[in-house]
């Protein structure tokens, strides 16, 4: 018997950003996936001599030495966060993103259609799902303009909780910052963002909020100077920050010019942005 060292072949299929471990089962289930030219099966492990494809086309191995790459995008409003567009014809974020060679884009969480600003993209299955998983307590930032403004009393809501449909929906914190007229802006922080939690807890306090933009996700950024609709590559330094923050054992895109922009990141619980 072989003692060559093996993965999960959905693990593996995950890590080369064809989409999540969830959707590689599927996909083997559906019978998409061959190794060594027979179809896959589920829970089936591969090694390094192992030939693998997906729906015809092989998949390169994978090992330390792949390249990690991160996007923001400040998502415009209107755009869909799917690979396809819907029966409305929607333009998808993914439209704009560059292409991969053997992989996809994955992008680290949602936001509805109408909402904007910053969303997270990389090519590792692996980082991606640690930015979305609860066990990492990640929180998410987002500036939010009503129509008048929240009294003590629902302030003091947000932070207890505000009960929709028999679930408590609460914020982490809340801050006032500022308006004319009827226009307010406030920011919300959430530790896990539910489908549209923040619209339906200012509307239970009487509250019709008419612009939603995320800023922040963990120590992401949205940089000021990114225009709406646009994205940017983050820079290998601060992909290096991720990569030591979260464990994951891969080696950042160098980019010469990138290195020049300014970090993308915040001082956050457990990064170091200036390691010895």
């Amino acid at each position: 018997m072989s003692d060559q060292p093996t993965q999960k072949l959905q693990k593996f299929l995950a890590d080369r950003g064809l989409g999540s471990r969830r959707e590689m089962e599927r996909c083997i289930l559906d019978g998409q996936v061959t190794v060594n030219g027979k179809i896959a099966h589920q829970g089936q492990r591969i090694g390094v001599s192992d030939r693998v494809e997906f729906n015809g086309k092989r998949i390169a191995k994978i090992d330390s030495s792949t390249q990690a790459r991160v996007l923001i995008m400040n998502k415009a409003p209107g755009q869909i966060v799917s690979r396809k567009r819907d029966f409305q014809h929607r333009v998808t974020v993914f439209d704009q993103l560059p292409k991969l060679n053997n992989q996809r884009w994955i992008s680290v969480g949602r936001l509805d259609v109408a909402t904007s600003g910053l969303l997270l993209f990389t090519n590792n299955g692996l980082l991606a799902h640690r930015l979305m998983h609860p066990s990492f307590v990640i929180d998410r930032e987002y500036a939010v303009r009503v129509f008048g403004t929240l009294t003590e009393e629902q302030l003091k809501a947000c932070l207890e909780g505000v009960e929709l449909e028999g679930v408590l929906h609460r914020f982490s914190d809340i801050q006032y910052y500022g308006g004319t007229g009827s226009n307010h802006w406030y920011h919300v922080v959430l530790m896990e963002g539910r489908n549209r939690e923040i619209r339906r807890v200012f509307e239970r306090l009487g509250l019709s909020v008419s612009r939603l933009k995320r800023v922040r996700f963990g120590p992401v950024i949205l940089p000021t100077r990114l225009r709406v609709g646009n994205y940017l590559e983050v820079s290998g330094s601060d992909v290096c920050a991720l990569k030591r923050w979260l464990g994951v054992d891969f080696k950042p895109l160098s980019h010469p010019k990138s290195e020049k922009r300014e970090s993308c990141l915040i001082d956050y619980p457990g990064l170091d942005l200036n390691p010895s």
